[in-house]
């Protein structure tokens, strides 16, 4: 079966097209960018690039995806949906649903705000009742942590993998690329089981389904290793998995 892995960056798999406009994407794809990575892919970076396989298809998703109407039988994307401004979700679901043939499986992986609201409503009331200095210095960093965990990827500047580089290779990469909301990093929505549901309602999918990391309608699932390491862990801890039907 033919499946699309929509925003891969260098998550990719060998039973799936692999499709992402990020650099390392461009560079693999394209036999010049080859030979150009292991001049300026280093550290980890580079054992990321290196591990990509499959097919990679280096394409800009704000133009569409390059497939004909009806012709795929799964679109997957994780930790994507959130980092597109909520005006543009309409018409991506809508042409996820072009290309999937009827009946066709559309898995959607997203940080889930219902798990990160109940943990902040949690700390909240330990932070509140915490006795003891101690007690209740530890209670109020566990509250900031889920405060961090709410609003830290909507607010931040700093991109996250600049944020590690050499000060000298930093100012390279925030000068040419820009800060992090420049690159596409920050969450510009949040999704539950409920206003996900409904937002593929809305774009004429079906059956929407609150599934785990393991489990899909796509057939051998976890043989893809999207969604669980290689040790069979979840890959993504904290995702709402969510599918439904064209």
């Amino acid at each position: 079966m033919t499946i699309l892995n929509l925003g891969c960056g260098t998550r990719t798999s060998a039973r799936a097209v692999n499709i992402d406009w990020a650099i390392p994407v461009r560079l693999k794809s394209s036999r010049l960018g080859r030979k150009v990575a292991p001049l300026v892919i280093k550290g980890d970076r580079r054992e990321l690039y290196d591990a990509m396989t499959g097919e990679l298809m280096a394409h800009d998703l704000r133009k569409g995806i390059p497939f004909d109407t009806g012709t795929i039988d799964a679109v997957y994307h994780s930790h994507v949906l959130e980092h597109i401004d909520r005006e543009h979700i309409p018409g991506f679901l809508a042409e996820i649903r072009r290309v999937l043939r009827p009946g066709g499986v559309h898995r959607i992986v997203v940080p889930d705000l219902e798990l990160v609201g109940r943990a902040y409503v949690a700390s909240l009331d330990a932070a509140l009742a915490g006795t003891g200095d101690s007690a209740a210095h530890d209670a109020h960093d566990a509250h900031d942590a889920t405060v961090s965990a709410l609003l830290e990827q909507s607010v931040r500047r700093a991109a996250a993998g600049s944020s590690e580089q050499r000060p000298a290779r930093r100012r390279l990469e925030n000068a040419v690329l820009g800060d992090a909301r420049k690159r596409g990093e920050t969450h510009q929505w949040m999704w539950d089981r409920v206003n996900l549901s409904q937002a593929l309602l809305e774009a004429g999918f079906t059956g929407p389904t609150v599934v785990d990391f393991q489990t899909s309608a796509i057939d051998d699932w976890p043989g893809t290793g999207l969604d669980q390491q290689p040790d069979g862990s979840e890959y993504r801890p904290g995702s709402l998995y969510l599918e439904a039907r064209a």
